[in-house]
């Protein structure tokens, strides 16, 4: 199997490359939406702001690759939020695969934001995402926006208010925590999307 990491400019890139190394995965990191549509599986990976991401992808010409792909896609961490159809991070337009718009995590006494570190993974419905994780693993987040819960959550998490944490509908899915850094867990939720049927 071979899987296009989406050249989006994300800082998180090498690390999901090794988390793909380590599962045996052949990966190669590119902006090409030809090779995009020739390999089985596509990753959207991204650490940063929206709108920047956003420029990146329209740059390259592959806003439309990306909404017309019928292989499973991937998105982790801002690249789960670009699946959206918009970020109030730049008030910018996104992919608009899933219905929803990404928002600034409120402030509140004793919250504090970005979030960063370990959080729980609160399942909310089945999907093959979730084969053999169990309902309050425990996964590793850095973020200031999220994206609401809708019927596309898979698991949510909370961090003040509850936010989605894993989305599926259809080949679409996405991670808002890093399964590159989540040990155990962030690889199970890899092997997953890689081996299982998402459809």
């Amino acid at each position: 199997m071979r899987v296009a990491l989406v050249d989006a400019g994300g800082a998180n890139i090498g690390s999901v490359r090794c988390a793909l190394d380590r599962l045996g995965v052949d990966s190669v990191l590119t902006g090409d939406a030809e090779l995009i549509r020739a390999c089985e599986r596509v990753i959207l990976p991204g650490v940063g702001a929206a709108a920047v991401a956003m420029a990146r992808l329209r740059e390259l010409d592959l806003v439309d690759t990306l909404r017309a792909l019928r292989q499973p896609l991937l998105g982790i961490c801002l690249g789960m939020q670009l699946l959206f159809e918009a970020s109030e991070e730049g008030e910018v337009e996104t992919l608009g695969l899933l219905r929803g718009r990404v928002t600034r995590l409120p402030e509140a006494p004793g919250v504090r934001i970005p979030h960063m570190g370990w959080n729980r993974l609160v399942p909310r419905r089945q999907s093959a995402l979730l084969a053999g994780i169990e309902p309050g693993a425990q996964c590793y987040f850095v973020h200031s926006y999220a994206a609401p819960v809708t019927e596309d959550c898979v698991a949510s998490s909370a961090h003040g208010v509850p936010f989605a944490a894993l989305v599926q509908r259809g080949n679409v899915a996405g991670a808002q925590f890093h399964p590159e850094r989540s040990g155990a867990v962030g690889a199970r939720l890899l092997e997953n999307f890689l081996r299982e049927d998402l459809a």
